[in-house]
């Protein structure tokens, strides 16, 4: 496995970790009240956005070039992280 599969493998595997939490948000939403379902719905449609945007990174880092990977994988970390974040925010707003 090269480099760049196993980067696309990792990235995915984020992706995967954040379908849950979004599942586990949508679940929350359901018993929640109405004024707190919206409230949910909210942040889950913002963090569902943020999930598409990462996964068409990792299509760009499919696409690009051997050597423009290398040079892509430093934003998409920096993306990444960003969005790790988001998620731990809006887990922790909603405990």
């Amino acid at each position: 496995m090269s480099k760049r599969e196993a980067y696309i493998d990792k990235m995915k595997a984020k992706i995967d970790e954040w379908n849950a939490q979004i599942a586990e948000l949508q679940a929350k939403a359901k018993e929640a009240e109405a004024d707190m379902r919206i409230k949910y719905d909210q942040e889950i449609d913002s963090l569902k956005k943020q999930r598409d945007e990462a996964e068409n990174k990792i299509d760009e880092v499919k696409a690009a070039s051997d050597s423009a990977w290398e040079k892509m994988r430093e934003g998409m970390e920096s993306a990444f992280e960003n969005i790790s974040d988001s998620f731990k925010k809006a887990l922790d707003r909603f405990k």
